[in-house]
């Protein structure tokens, strides 16, 4: 597809589904949509009430706006505001929101809505996943990596001391607002960090869409005038790609594991660096995804070029390849990471699972990795 095709089929209003039977749910992406969420979200609505989280970064920007929207809609609109930051991912955050929502006297009727990033969507959709047993919640994601990746497939959940991610729950959001004008205000550095997760769904599983990234990534990170129509276009196929991978597997039993691709090695470095901000998720996930196709290089399965493609891309629009060699516990070691990865999610029967590559767009899940060829792996990251 040319550029001017892509620019012409994405400046049309978008809604990508996410085909799960009556459990449905459609991925609405264009300018405009917080000035439209009351026309938006009424249709899913049990009652004309909502219950807003929101983080300390968003609320000044975008949470007057948002519930005056609900109020033209008739809709009432609670809210409690989270710190900014992947620290409030925690149990006790948790309970702070819940507390929030009772004391608000939620209903089972009552619909929740993440109006934030992937920090405020995981947190809040694990909240309605466990209040009253169970309520409705809506995603508004106000950040690329959440417009693109954690906003979609029900995906929810809390960090703890031994890993990210590793309580919480599949809960499918009813409704997804991707507005892409919100993206104005994100610093670059948390911009490129979606990206990161964009030029995921390349490498795993579209390698023409990589190719469209490698001529048209940068012009999309611009913010110039021309930026919109290319980054929607990002935001556009990285959501249909996943819709078809969470249709087909939900609960991440096969084919959605391929989503976890550099996720393995990411996960581990965020949880070495104690999640304080100095690494953050997208920037974790790009060094995380140059490791994988290191490691596949290294066992034989990937061409060493498609991993210098891979990493020359990266560098070019700012986005590192490299591990931070300390952390809060000093030095980083292989040993260090190899210990957090024995927290991974995906362990089977005592046994790692990587996302590994036979070249770009041709992931895939094995067992099969020798821990010599993962140490090697890592220690050569981690000298830079």
């Amino acid at each position: 597809m040319t550029p001017e095709a892509a620019l012409r089929r994405v400046e049309s209003p978008a809604a990508v589904k996410v085909a799960l039977g009556n459990r449905s749910y459609d991925i609405h992406v264009g300018r405009g949509l917080l000035q439209r969420a009351g026309e938006l979200c009424a249709p899913v609505l049990k009652q004309k009430r909502v219950f807003i989280v929101t983080d300390s970064t968003v609320a000044p920007l975008y949470l007057a706006a948002f519930e005056s929207s609900l109020r033209t809609s008739g809709i009432r609109a609670d809210h409690v505001i989270v710190p900014a930051g992947e620290a409030s991912k925690t149990f006790d955050e948790l309970a702070r929101v819940l507390d929030a929502m009772l004391a608000a006297k939620c209903e089972r009727g009552t619909m929740i809505v993440a109006l934030g990033g992937g920090v405020v969507g995981d947190l809040t959709g694990f909240a309605a996943s466990v209040l009253l047993r169970g309520v409705d919640f809506i995603q508004v994601p106000t950040t690329l990596l959440s417009q693109v990746d954690s906003s979609v497939g029900g995906k929810t959940g809390i960090n703890t001391a031994a890993g990210k991610n590793l309580v919480g729950a599949f809960h499918q959001p009813r409704l997804v607002l991707a507005d892409t004008d919100v993206l104005s205000t994100l610093p670059r550095r948390e911009l490129l960090a979606g990206y990161a997760e964009v030029a995921k769904y390349g490498l795993l599983g579209d390698a023409a869409f990589w190719a469209w990234l490698e001529t048209n990534g940068a012009a999309a990170l611009s913010g110039g005038d021309n930026a919109h129509g290319f980054l929607r276009h990002c935001i556009v196929t990285s959501c249909e790609a996943k819709a078809r991978i969470v249709a087909a597997d939900e609960k991440e039993s096969g084919e959605r594991a391929l989503l976890n691709l550099g996720h393995t090695f990411g996960h581990a470095l965020e949880a070495e660096m104690g999640y304080g901000g100095e690494l953050l998720h997208g920037e974790a996930v790009a060094i995380g995804m140059a490791m994988a196709f290191d490691l596949s290089t290294r066992l034989g399965l990937c061409p060493a070029s498609d991993g210098a493609r891979l990493r020359a891309h990266f560098e070019a629009v700012g986005l590192r390849t490299a591990p931070p060699r300390t952390g809060p516990r000093g030095a980083i070691t292989p040993a260090m990471l190899v210990a957090h990865m024995a927290q991974d999610k995906k362990m089977k029967d005592g046994a790692l699972t990587f996302v590994l590559a036979r070249g770009i767009g041709k992931a895939f899940l094995t067992h099969d990795v020798p821990a010599a060829v993962l140490e090697q792996t890592l220690a050569a990251a981690l000298k830079g």
